[in-house]
């Protein structure tokens, strides 16, 4: 496979660098939660309530080899989080075994490994130590960590006085400097801006193309395709199905996401944890009627329509175009004028792209975002819909251009 490209991988042939069996996580949950000291001295005994136990990770067992992106998916409150936790040492499990072959290097809270009253060089050489390097080795790495979490001017302020965003690129860019053999990446990569969104992107297709083993849990569909060789769906603190990254990223759709109302398109689905929700989209031909064939060359002409569920505010419309082969080729974004997207309130993009698609059937993904950031997102449909390019096409590449472009033909033996 050469670097960059998408698709998964088959590592059969590499040794087991983590082992999970049948490991076990509950928690202690009150019935009853005291608010004040009110409450406790007017009701002592009653105030303690009951309490249930519920069941964070049930008897999973899983392998991960070497050099493979392994993406873990599911729901919130599934227990991916959780998982990740017990792997990285943070909870200790009830049950069950875990064996690692390799140095850790977790990124999964902002704070976990830090003391804010530090400053960034200081919690460099800290979480270093941590990660099992060496104080010294740790030293060595403070200006390649500041100069890719371009924190170079703040590297004497204490951490208590950072943003979320700024601990965000220090937590991440001290874990790549670890030098670890196996990575643990929660997904709060979207608190960063999207600048430095894309530089982690960029970091994780040279990952992919390394021996480094990277555990990715994420919500995102499109970044477990993107990037991972296997991926886990965990339901209900159990696993429900590992295998084929574009399988797994399905049955997360289809049995997390609910279809919208009666009439709508039956690829338009609505996730009822995502601030906004997919009214309608289709793909529309010249005379204004509905399609799934556009000719070569044609105009792609979209309309998709969207309602807020809850106020989302610098609304971001970004529609991709992804091939059979789940490359994004084309794509387009919509920044609202308004600065709000209230709650009920719907919001319609009709737009006309100019067809550069050579023939093949694609698919439509979604993402709206929050604040104008592609890292925060507030809906996201993965093949929302797909329609066929039709037609003949001498292109050698995966789009067609036009090119302004001459030739000459020069005598042997010229100067020029």
């Amino acid at each position: 496979m050469e670097p960059g490209e998408s698709g998964p991988r088959s590592r059969a042939g590499e040794p087991v660098v983590v082992e999970v069996r049948n490991l076990r996580k509950s928690f202690t949950i009150p019935e009853h939660r005291v608010d004040s000291l009110k409450e406790r001295v007017v009701n002592p005994f009653g105030a303690r309530g009951g309490s249930r136990t519920m069941n964070a990770i049930d008897d999973m067992s899983f392998d991960i080899r070497r050099g493979e992106f392994f993406g873990i998916v599911g729901r919130n409150g599934s227990g991916k989080s959780t998982l990740l936790k017990v792997l990285a040492s943070i909870y200790r499990a009830d049950a069950g075994t875990i064996a690692m072959d390799g140095r850790l290097a977790p990124f999964i809270e902002l704070g976990v490994g830090f003391n804010m009253d530090l400053n960034a060089r200081e919690n460099i050489v800290l979480n270093s130590v941590m990660m099992g390097l060496s104080r010294k080795e740790g030293e060595t790495r403070i200006d390649k960590v500041l100069e890719f979490a371009e924190l170079e001017e703040f590297d004497q302020l204490k951490l208590k006085n950072y943003s979320s965003g700024m601990m965000v690129r220090l937590a991440f860019s001290t874990m790549l400097e670890a030098d670890a053999d196996i990575m643990l990446i929660d997904e709060v990569l979207a608190v960063g801006d999207a600048a430095f969104a894309q530089k982690c992107a960029d970091v994780f297709v040279e990952m992919r193309e390394s021996d480094k083993t990277v555990v990715l849990v994420t919500h995102d569909m499109a970044a477990v395709e993107k990037y991972c060789d296997r991926a886990m769906l965990i339901q209900d603190g159990r696993i429900r199905m590992t295998g084929d990254p574009e399988d797994i990223a399905k049955e997360y759709m289809r049995i997390n996401f609910n279809h919208g109302s009666e009439g709508l398109a039956p690829n338009v689905l609505e996730d009822e944890e995502m601030a906004a929700r997919v009214v309608d989209a289709w793909i529309e031909s010249a005379d204004g009627e509905r399609t799934k064939e556009v000719e070569a060359g044609a105009p792609i002409r979209v309309r998709v329509e969207l309602e807020a569920k809850q106020d989302i505010e610098r609304p971001l419309l970004e529609i991709l175009f992804s091939n059979s082969a789940k490359q994004n080729l084309v794509g387009f974004t919509e920044k609202e004028e308004f600065p709000v997207l209230r709650a009920g309130e719907r919001m319609t993009v009709s737009a006309e792209v100019e067809n550069v698609l050579v023939p093949d059937r694609y698919h439509l993904n979604l993402h709206l975002c929050r604040n104008s950031n592609r890292g925060d997102i507030a809906l996201q449909a993965v093949n929302l819909l797909d329609f066929v390019i039709f037609g003949q096409t001498e292109a050698p590449g995966l789009i067609e251009v036009e090119v302004d472009a001459t030739s000459r033909i020069e005598p042997s033996g010229s100067d020029s």
